[in-house]
């Protein structure tokens, strides 16, 4: 049979939208029209795609395994048969989601924004928060460039590494680890703060501290890290974190870092996206302009803490 390739698109906003309406309203066509499509596109996969629970529609399990294949199908089609031009930064009008660890954002968004700005006046952008390791939205497309600690695992997401970051502890000027040298067993003993979204008290640190036959006292932990960073100035509460993406923090706050007691590997700093951009000459611009953004951590000299 021969296959009407509109139909990809109109699979592709089905998905996206979750509805009848919103795929119409999407491909600027009536809802008749898109419910047209929906049975042509039924009829050539021999499944229902959407089916109604209540008031919305759900899609099938065949829907779902498909929907990043059919995203990325439609986005190399229209990439394609799109002419290529020279692009334009002045004229460029377009909205980016960048994705980073919180600490990133509050040192470096503010830098990145203006840069944009200043180069692509038209551009808007999406500062949004880190959920964790996992990049389902990088292939869907909902956003463009992300930050991890970790390369990613799926071979449709490429990486760059743009620095490593060494471990220091961050407390209140004359917090009591601050006179006399840091010990495992002081800094054990120490009250802490851990930083995470679901409320952890616990992280990789204490695994080598238990290894060293210690057992840190963490009495709380905090949803992001200028919460830990607060309460390590506002409180004898020590918080261990990564020295560079913090370190203008900690300067405002009037922190003082100190060394670990022991060795903990530095921890890489990788920007992500979805092959799809590859040769998308408005991405490659924003994902260079992110890099250099990130690297001025890593090559700006170290100020001392107060």
């Amino acid at each position: 049979m021969q296959l009407d390739l509109n139909l990809l698109t109109a699979l592709d906003a089905l998905l996206e939208e979750g509805s009848v309406a919103g795929a119409a309203a999407r491909l600027h066509v009536t809802a008749p029209a898109m419910s047209r499509s929906l049975g042509r596109i039924r009829k050539a996969t021999g499944d229902q795609i959407l089916v109604r629970t209540g008031r919305h529609m759900t899609p099938t399990p065949r829907a779902m395994a498909m929907r990043t294949e059919v995203h990325t199908l439609v986005q190399q089609a229209q990439q394609l048969l799109s002419p290529r031009t020279e692009l334009d930064l002045a004229t460029l009008e377009r909205v980016f989601t960048v994705r980073w660890h919180d600490a990133l954002t509050t040192t470096c968004g503010t830098a990145l924004v203006a840069a944009v700005h200043r180069q692509a006046p038209g551009v808007k952008l999406r500062l949004t928060v880190e959920p964790g390791y996992d990049t389902p939205e990088l292939r869907r497309g909902e956003v463009d460039v992300a930050s991890s600690a970790e390369p990613p695992s799926q071979p449709d997401i490429r990486h760059r590494l743009i620095g490593q970051d060494r471990i220091i502890l961050a407390v209140r000027t004359g917090h009591p680890l601050t006179e006399g040298p840091v010990t495992v067993e002081r800094y054990a003993a120490a009250d802490h703060v851990t930083v995470s979204r679901r409320g952890s008290l616990s992280d990789r640190v204490d695994e080598v501290v238990a290894a060293l036959g210690h057992e840190r006292r963490v009495i709380v932990s905090a949803p992001a890290t200028d919460t830990a960073l607060q309460l390590a100035r506002d409180a004898d509460v020590v918080v261990t974190l990564p020295d560079a993406v913090t370190r203008s923090a900690r300067h405002n706050l009037g922190l003082t870092a100190l060394p670990l007691p022991f060795d903990l590997p530095p921890v890489p700093l990788y920007l992500l996206w979805h092959q799809r951009y590859d040769n998308d000459p408005a991405h490659t611009w924003l994902l260079n302009l992110a890099t250099q953004t990130l690297q001025t951590l890593f090559t700006t000299p170290h100020a001392p803490d107060q």
